[in-house]
């Protein structure tokens, strides 16, 4: 036996005498399996070293790492710990760093590897590297891990398949990870573990996390038909909510292959597009228009409120998406499509539309029920057609209306004698009629040549040259100011010296119209009656002051002759009897030649507006009965009695009481001369409703109904006698109190005279007559 026999025999004695005195101490406390197991573990690491050991006495090609804690170190087979540095690629040929690349090459293998460490899980496999692959043989041996390297060298730069497509899907952004048939994980990449914030497999594991249940409930039935599984699913990863299309496919020898994509843009895209789209549908719901868009299988996709109203279709039966030709079949069938002589071609013209797919057309559809609808199609950006439907029934109707308005509008402009033009906001020129292309003597075709407003004034400057003029009117109708479109009226000299009076008036549409006519014959027939006018009024100023020169010149002699007359019948010694009644006769006649010449002055004051009335306080019962005493003594003298009449609740009006009394002495001498012998003259007062009405009524022969028409007309001859300006002076002077005179009579049956006097007068109210 050599001396390495009689130490490796040494050895294993003390080994075999530790190994008891521990399975003596655990006994106590662990069951007999446990025991087995840890036994057969160390026995196993024992005889792996022992063959390591061998091993590396004979060839290169092993490498034995002993891991004490966190500690690498190379126990044997330094040669092949360079080999396995070279074929996974690295610099640094130290135990650390390769055992470090083998945790960080895999995910898996890093999971086996920290298992080995931390529990004493054997483990064995196959770590690839750029140039090659490292077999690994993990052991546990009480406190001890032996790592058993063995590189093999392949294609340099080549990895083998599997463990290029590996490292592949470790390498992607999306998570993807092999499940058992139960939904488990037993291989993930680096992107599920960071999905679900887990270190490594087992992590995950300890601490039971998973990317989505439903998703691990997906795996398990996609295991249990054999048939792959997709669905989208929303889940959190890094602090958002994401979308990932998550598709499982059942694997050759078992196992589920799962991948999750991520796609979130194309989510939240489509749920916005959703989203815009559900808010055009309900804005198109809320028109007026008819809308309908079909699909490219010329389906009804969608259709809104007005387009079944417009229609009149079931909402029902739109719903059930029927195709573009059996609305047009259904609408036909009720009779709502326009009358056509072929429906089959008109049909296909329709329906082609979706394969020729030009930007749209418009059309107009007259209905047999009168209305008129705009049909607008087009393509919709999502395919298919989109309808846009319009009722043109109002428009068609108030054009038709307004049309006929500019008619008549025209027509009515073209009678006017006036020449007038119409011009918009723009200057131009928008209306005229015949009379001014025949004013300004220019004809149509110029006109609709010059277009707008300097156009139509070089066409008139011939006739007006005054330029400034012309500024000034255009100013007017192009200033938007309110204060510059106000209406103005004026007028101007044309050079053939014609008088032209022109007006600018704004339209409430922000046009003007212009007018222009010819007054000069108006001016000169003004001049002509002003002129008569002015001779009129030099007439009755002649008629005034001879009448009030007359009647002047006549009061003196009159004054003598009545004063000689009186002083005769009061002092006339030596007069006979019959001389007495002649010289009576002369005072009457000069007294009522007096009061006649009295009635014409104040007639003529009347009339020239000179007559001012004293109003103050009239008391009504005291006047009546003073001109009931004034004339009672010719009433005795013609045997007719005077009856008086009074409210005593008249009390006191306000008027000129010398001009009313005035009107009683005309109204009572009147009704005593028309009075015969034993005759009744009734003076009376009443009042009523804002009002006193004075009467003198008579049982005279009354008046004759073809006179009563005349009855207060002055100057003209009467059978009742009198010069015939007495009842014309009543009128006059109650007119001036405000008031007014009825006449009430029969032939006959006597007269009654009624002044209808205001209680409080009103001066100036009447409106007297003139001569």
């Amino acid at each position: 036996m050599n001396p390495n026999d009689l130490i490796l025999t040494a050895v294993a004695g003390a080994v075999c005498l530790a190994i008891c005195a521990v399975l003596w101490a655990i006994a106590s406390r662990r069951s007999l399996g446990r025991l087995v197991r840890v036994l057969s573990a160390e026995l196993a690491a024992r005889q792996a070293r022992d063959h390591a050991v061998e091993a590396s006495s004979e060839a290169f090609e092993i490498a034995l790492i002993r891991v004490t804690g966190s500690s690498p170190e190379l126990v044997a087979g330094a040669d092949s710990l360079v080999a396995c540095a070279h074929v996974l690629g690295l610099s640094d040929i130290s135990p650390r760093a390769i055992v470090e690349s083998l945790i960080r090459g895999d995910p898996e293998h890093g999971r086996r590897l920290t298992a080995l460490f931390e529990r004493g899980e054997p483990c064995a496999f196959a770590a690839q590297g750029t140039r090659g692959s490292v077999s690994v043989e993990g052991r546990a041996s009480g406190a001890l891990v032996w790592l058993r390297l063995t590189a093999a060298e392949g294609e340099a730069g080549v990895l083998p398949t599997a463990a290029r497509f590996a490292a592949l899907i470790d390498s992607k952004p999306e998570p993807a990870w092999i499940a058992s048939p139960d939904g488990s994980p037993v291989w993930v990449n680096r992107a599920w573990l960071a999905a679900v914030q887990a270190s490594d497999l087992d992590d995950a594991a300890a601490r039971r996390l998973t990317f989505d249940r439903a998703a691990d409930n997906m795996v398990a039935e996609a295991a249990l038909a054999g048939e792959r599984r997709e669905s989208v699913r929303w889940a959190p990863v890094g602090g958002r909510r994401r979308a990932f299309r998550i598709a499982a496919q059942p694997l050759d020898g078992g196992g589920v292959g799962v991948w999750a994509e991520d796609v979130t843009e194309q989510e939240e895209t489509a749920e916005t597009l959703r989203r815009h789209v559900d808010a055009h549908d309900k804005t198109l719901d809320h028109i007026a228009d008819g809308v309908a868009i079909f699909s490219e299988a010329k389906r009804l996709l969608f259709h809104n409120t007005a387009f079944a109203e417009l229609w009149g279709l079931e909402p029902a039966w739109l719903a059930e998406r029927p195709t573009h030709g059996e609305v047009l079949d259904r609408l036909r069938q009720r009779r709502r499509l326009p009358e056509m002589v072929n429906y089959g071609d008109w049909k296909l013209e329709q329906l082609g539309r979706y394969e020729t797919l030009d930007l749209g057309g418009e059309e107009r559809w007259p209905l047999p029920d009168g209305r008129t609808l705009r049909v607008v199609t087009q393509p919709h950006p999502l395919g298919g057609l989109l309808l846009l439907f319009s009722d043109l029934t109002d428009e068609v109707r108030l054009k038709a209306q307004y049309n006929a308005l500019i008619e008549v509008q025209r027509a009515t402009l073209d009678k006017l004698t006036d020449a007038v033009a119409v011009f918009g906001p723009d200057q131009r020129l928008k209306l005229h009629n015949e009379a001014f292309e025949q004013f300004w003597n220019v004809t149509p075709a110029q006109l609709t040549a010059a277009a707008d407003f300097d156009g139509v004034t070089e066409l008139c400057l011939h006739r007006l040259h005054d330029q400034a003029f012309w500024r000034d009117l255009k100013a007017r109708i192009g200033d938007p100011d309110p204060k510059a479109r106000a209406p103005v009226q004026d007028e101007i000299f044309t050079s053939d010296r014609r008088i032209v009076s022109w007006q600018s008036r704004p339209l409430p549409d922000g046009a003007t119209l212009i007018s222009f006519s010819d007054i000069t014959d108006t001016r000169q027939l003004e001049g002509a009656l002003a002129e008569r006018e002015a001779a009129l009024d030099e007439s009755r100023r002649l008629k005034r002051d001879f009448v009030g020169n007359v009647s002047y010149e006549l009061r003196t002699p009159l004054t003598t002759i009545i004063g000689y007359s009186e002083l005769l019948e009061r002092d006339g010694e030596g007069l006979t009897e019959r001389g007495k009644k002649h010289v009576e006769a002369v005072r009457s006649a000069a007294t009522q030649l007096a009061r006649s010449i009295n009635d014409v002055l104040d007639m003529a004051q009347i009339d020239a507006g000179e007559m001012a009335l004293d109003i103050a306080d009239v008391d009504v019962p005291k006047m009546m009965a003073d001109c009931a005493a004034r004339w009672d003594d010719e009433a005795r003298t013609g045997r007719v009695k005077i009856e008086l009449i009074v409210d005593p609740a008249i009390g006191l009006i306000r008027a000129d009481m010398a001009r009313l009394s005035q009107t009683l002495d005309h109204l009572t001498e009147n009704a005593l001369r028309q009075t015969p012998p034993d005759g009744v003259v009734t003076l009376s007062a009443k009042k009523g409703m804002g009002e006193v009405r004075l009467q003198v009524s008579d049982t005279g022969r009354g008046i004759p109904f073809h006179v009563q028409a005349h009855i207060f007309d002055r100057f003209i001859g009467r059978e009742r006698g009198g010069p015939g300006l007495g009842l014309a002076l009543v009128k006059a002077l109650v007119e001036l109190h405000g008031g007014w005179v009825a006449l009430e009579s029969e032939p006959g049956a006597g007269a009654t005279f009624t002044c209808h006097l205001p209680e409080t007068a009103q001066p100036a109210a009447g409106q007297p007559e003139l001569f």
